[in-house]
């Protein structure tokens, strides 16, 4: 049965034939001492890309390609070949009378997906095609398995999450969202660098899952015998760096927290978090829209892009508003005219807003209902949101003219939250009372809020500086600047649930 006929969903017996006849060559070639397998290195000193861009200067040169049997045309004593390898796809022209007979002859028993390399030399077809002359080719690693038909792809997004290699041989596009994310990254890191941050490293267990209203992950460390957290935020552990003299700390990790997965949520995700000394939630605005806006003219040229169907200019310069301010303009209540909880809640809910049956019926936790019900919703372009209640802001400094308020934003791009900051919280006694509040909360059936963290309570009463602090999903910042509308596009593994 010819290979190019089957497609994702081959009957069983057709592909069980398939698949012996891939073995039984792969048997043939150990027989003839020919394994594949036992090679260890190839020298490559040509890609695809590379060779097209600079065709002029590399015409008539011989190069060593390695890569992947995407196609191929056999035709008697010469043949043309698709070739894949990182950069892109190249043709190889194979003729017998270059090769040599013998090498031509086991060339012809090869099959798609098979890994070969392949010297030869840089020219243009009668056609106008840039392509390899082949002098020298050579089977690298041999395909036992059979890549789906090219002409329909891996489309199956449920199989393409699950088997992102075949996806990435398959679909080379998704590789640019991988290499946007890397590029991103290194861009991010030199953005803080260049500011005299310092990268550093903090604990992925702890025996206290803090710096954040999330559900933790737990696991069981045996020589202790003790019940730990996967962290759910790198909050706390910086926080104590800065207190101990480091003024200016990031870290780039991996979080986990136990929760729903949708299309903006996967339970491990990659953060980046920041602390300044003497710094405040303004400053992290500037880094925000530094980091994202800058990030998008360096790695895409421009400011504009596309995301979830709304064009979305990043051009520096965003609006910044209250949460009062944009719960007045969205919601049309006004909560600088309330004073009183049970007015708040009241009007809260004459706009059908429902608050949680486990926080306190208050003016703060009425004003935070309405704006995350009916206002996230109306931010498309990018939006700093300011000044959160303290109900939901247990870490952060109260406002000065609005101690109910805090200094806290959250910055949203198309209903999507991307980063969160406060002017920290440095005073040990207000901390331990929010912190105590939570402990309530959470006595009350509310198993996402805070912790109680007695030694972050020590290192604060150390003094810790004025200090702004961020996070930024790395996740949603690339989604963004990749226009993908779910995670598990720009996440290499998300978390799948097993097929069994």
């Amino acid at each position: 049965m010819a290979e190019n006929k089957q497609n994702n969903q081959a009957p069983e017996q057709d592909l069980s034939e398939i698949l012996q006849v891939r073995r039984d060559k792969l048997a043939a070639l150990v027989e003839a001492g020919n394994d594949p397998f036992v090679k260890t290195k190839y020298d490559v000193t040509g890609y695809s890309a590379s060779i097209k861009a600079d065709f002029d200067a590399l015409e008539g040169k011989e190069l060593s390609l390695a890569g992947r049997i995407m196609s191929r045309r056999i035709m008697g004593k010469a043949s043309f070949v698709g070739l894949r390898d990182t950069e892109g796809d190249i043709q190889l022209y194979v003729r017998r009378d270059d090769v040599g007979e013998e090498d031509y002859a086991a060339f012809k028993k090869w099959d798609i997906g098979d890994v070969i390399g392949v010297k030869g030399v840089v020219f243009r077809t009668q056609t106008g095609e840039i392509s390899i002359h082949a002098t020298h080719i050579e089977l690298l690693a041999k395909s036992l398995l059979p890549l789906p038909e090219k002409f329909h792809g891996l489309t199956n997004n449920d199989l393409r999450f699950r088997q992102r290699y075949v996806d990435l041989i398959m679909n080379p596009n998704v590789k640019r969202n991988f290499i946007i994310r890397s590029q991103f990254i290194k861009f991010m890191r030199k953005y803080l660098d260049d500011r005299r941050y310092v990268e550093v490293e903090t604990p992925v267990l702890n025996t206290i899952a803090g710096g954040a209203s999330a559900r933790p992950f737990i696991t069981h460390h045996n020589t202790l015998n003790l019940d730990m957290y996967m962290r759910i935020a790198t909050e706390l552990p910086l926080k104590r760096l800065i207190i101990g003299g480091m003024d200016r700390v990031y870290e780039i990790g991996r979080i986990f927290r136990n929760e729903g997965m949708d299309p903006k949520h996967n339970p491990e995700f990659t953060s980046v978090e920041l602390y300044q000394a003497y710094a405040d939630f303004h400053d992290m605005m500037d880094i925000a829209e530094g980091i994202l806006s800058g990030a998008a003219k360096e790695i895409l040229g421009t400011y504009e892009v596309e995301w979830m169907g709304e064009k979305i200019d990043l051009t520096p310069g965003w609006r910044r508003l209250t949460m009062v301010e944009a719960v007045k303009e969205y919601v049309g209540i006004d909560f600088d005219a309330i004073t009183d909880d049970a007015e708040a809640v009241a009007a809260a809910k004459a706009k059908g807003v429902e608050l949680n049956e486990a926080a306190e019926p208050t003016w703060g936790n009425a004003l935070y209902a309405c704006f995350d019900q009916r206002v996230e919703e109306h931010l498309i372009q990018p939006t700093f949101i300011t000044m959160y209640p303290v109900e939901v802001s247990p870490l952060t400094k109260k406002s000065p003219a609005d101690p109910r308020l805090t200094e806290r934003f959250e910055l949203f791009i198309c209903h999507s939250e991307l980063a969160n900051a406060y002017s920290e919280l440095n005073d040990p006694i207000d901390q331990r009372e929010r912190f105590m509040k939570q402990v309530e909360q959470r006595e009350r059936g509310d198993d996402e809020t805070e912790m109680l963290d007695e030694d972050f309570l020590t290192a604060m009463e150390y003094g810790m500086p004025p200090t702004g602090g961020m996070g930024i999903g790395v996740d949603r910042a690339v989604m963004l600047l990749t226009g993908s509308d779910t995670i598990r596009e720009v996440i290499l593994f998300p978390t799948m649930k097993p097929l069994d």
